[in-house]
């Protein structure tokens, strides 16, 4: 049954049923540069940015990247450039550790290759760490299945623009196959590959096809991203040696997980972490005195295998859902921190959510009792005040105190998901249950999909959460549901219908959605050479499957062609094509080794591109 259902969503199918929305397919204006600028892990003094090109033509050569980063639009002011080399090997991503600027500003910044400019980027540095900053925002995301619905959480934020950084909680995309998990036949939108993504080639077509979302590119445009996976950047429930959503005949987990890694660690703006290790997300960032931005792995980096709620295991003191070095590492990072609030910003529930004395979801830190309670008495032993856990994953909104053996450690605001489903039981059957079987939770919703806007100052801590009002159609609509707030050295949650506003300095020029056009250097808009752009071969080298990722602007008639490096033609097909976004597979395994040419014909032009068998 799935292959048939695979079957319906190959490659330019002759069905509308089968092709993806208008909205992931990318914007000509900003050829090369198609899925757009990103900024991550802003310090005081230095910023991650991010940007992928599309390289022109056959070949698959090194392509020079310039960047300049400015403290104005218009970019007069320049303050920072510098030239790079991105080339196959990492998909050619390009990500620059801009260093030398200064804190608690608004920064500007553009790539530039082949003649063409890139949209410009918005980011924002943090404060110095001694600087007693008494106001900051974030905006809290996790959980977007694209197949689920229509990213307008991100276009509500980008709308709004009212805060210093986004926090993203995990599950940035979904690894399932189309039709997996969630699927929304209104939205009608669907992955690419449409098999389960398992090979590091797997993972960057996804990360590539979820970046042509205009929301979603958007919202990285404007400001500075803060990001951690989850399970679903590698695969549903994983843990340090497998997932339940790993088989056997899907290969090995260590090099699935690699690929996984690697693919976020090139598509998105996150800092190497020389100071950990290769590939590993947890870190602290200090924002002035107010905020000690504590960022963890609860999924890959020592989690033990999860077990069922009766197994005898539950309590075994060496399992782990942090491992040993994460774990010490936090211990010190609580400890030693001088800030007014400790902020944990990680994947799983910590608070306890039972039902009838038994726990929910052994996934969450109910799973992991022993070092959750070991963590709890650190914090209260050490009397680390304002502790503080920013929570994604289970796809709802929640305001908790933490409980532990009678005394309350902190506070816990749980953001809910951009898209994916919540648990609906009807009549708010299940808010009812879980509220009275668990008094330390003092608000619950397990349907609608938003955000939250966690603002600090030194007097206390508040989340807003805020809820768009449809995913089935793109619509950045929201509305104010819930605030909860916590005042300084307490540990306890107040209600309130007073909303949290931003500061006035959150408000600066936004960038166009558009390249800007230099008179001197000639706009680069358009399509260069036809109505469809590829955005990659992979994988390349290719041994037996060669997967063309394409756009098609315009339904029509298209045909495909590979010739050998002598000319001769050694595979054709012409097919009609919807507008969308696609993968077409050819099986080259009978092909010889040496260099070919795809060529791409359409009613408007051709296109070549090189690969290697």
């Amino acid at each position: 049954m799935k292959a048939f259902i695979l079957l319906l969503f190959a490659a330019c199918a002759l069905t509308a049923h089968a092709q993806l929305t208008r909205q992931v397919v990318p914007e000509p204006c900003m050829e090369p540069f198609y899925h757009g600028v990103a900024s991550g892990d802003p310090l005081h003094d230095r910023v991650i940015i991010w940007t992928r090109v599309t390289p022109p033509g056959q070949s698959q050569a090194p392509v020079i990247v310039s960047w300049k980063v400015a403290t104005d639009s218009a970019m007069s002011d320049i303050v920072q450039s510098g030239s790079l080399i991105t080339t196959t090997a990492r998909d050619y991503t390009v990500k620059v550790d801009v260093t030398g600027l200064s804190a608690d500003t608004w920064y500007y910044y553009e790539f530039y290759s082949g003649g063409a400019r890139s949209i410009q980027g918005r980011t924002r540095t943090a404060p110095l760490p001694t600087e007693i900053k008494d106001s900051l925002r974030f905006a809290v995301i996790s959980c977007a299945n694209l197949e689920a619905g229509f990213f307008n959480s991100y276009g509500s934020l980008a709308a709004r623009k009212d805060f210093d950084a986004v926090l993203c909680l995990g599950d940035y995309i979904y690894e399932y196959e189309t039709g997996g998990y969630s699927p929304n036949p209104t939205a009608d939108r669907h992955f690419e590959p449409t098999h389960e993504i398992v090979s590091l080639e797997d993972y960057r077509m996804r990360y590539s096809i979820y970046k042509l979302d205009p929301d979603l590119r958007r919202l990285h445009q404007i400001a500075p991203w803060f990001c951690i996976w989850d399970d679903h950047e590698s695969a549903n429930d994983s843990w340090e040696g497998g997932a339940e959503n790993h088989t056997p005949n899907e290969g090995d987990w260590t090099v699935r997980v690699n690929g996984a890694k690697q693919a976020y660690f090139e598509w998105l703006p996150i800092r190497d972490n020389e100071t950990e290790g290769l590939y590993e997300i947890y870190r602290t960032v200090p924002f002035g005195k107010l905020v000690d931005l504590i960022l963890l792995d609860t999924r890959l980096q020592g989690r033990s295998e999860q077990v069922s709620v009766t197994s005898t295991q539950i309590n075994n003191p060496v399992r782990t859902i942090l491992g040993s070095t994460q774990y010490n590492w936090l211990l010190n990072q609580l400890a030693s921190s001088q800030a007014t609030y400790k902020m944990l910003a990680q994947q799983v529930m910590m608070s306890p959510l039972t039902v009838f004395g038994v726990a929910v979801n052994m996934d969450q830190w109910d799973g992991y009792p022993v070092e959750r309670q070991q963590l709890l008495n650190h914090v209260l032993s050490e009397n680390i005040a304002n502790f503080v856990v920013l929570t994604g994953d289970i796809h709802t909104s929640w305001a908790t105190e933490i409980p532990s053996n009678g005394n309350t450690a902190g506070v816990e605001f749980v953001t809910p998901s951009v898209t994916s489903p919540g648990m609906d039981l009807g009549n708010g059957v299940g808010s009812t249950l879980i509220l009275a079987a668990n008094p330390h939770i003092k608000w619950v919703d397990l349907t609608q999909k938003g955000y939250m806007i966690v603002d600090i100052n030194t007097n206390r801590i508040q989340s807003d959460w805020y809820f768009v009002q449809t995913i089935d159609t793109q619509n950045p609509a929201h509305v104010w549901a819930k605030s909860f707030y916590s005042n300084q050295g307490t540990n306890h949650l107040i209600s309130t219908a007073t909303v949290a506003t931003g500061r006035q300095d959150l408000v600066s020029a936004v960038p166009q959605l558009c390249p800007r056009t230099v008179a001197e250097e000639g706009p680069h808009a358009g399509l260069a050479e036809s109505e469809v752009v590829v955005m990659g071969l992979y994988p390349n080298p290719v041994q037996t499957t060669l997967n063309i990722q394409f756009s098609n602007y315009l339904a029509g008639d298209l045909e495909m062609h590979i010739t050998d490096e002598k000319g001769a033609l050694v595979w054709k097909e012409a097919f009609h094509c919807q507008e969308g976004s696609w993968i077409k597979q050819v099986d080259i395994a009978g092909f010889a080794s040496g260099k070919y040419v795809l060529t791409i014909a359409s009613k408007s032009g051709v296109i070549r591109k090189g690969f290697i068998k």
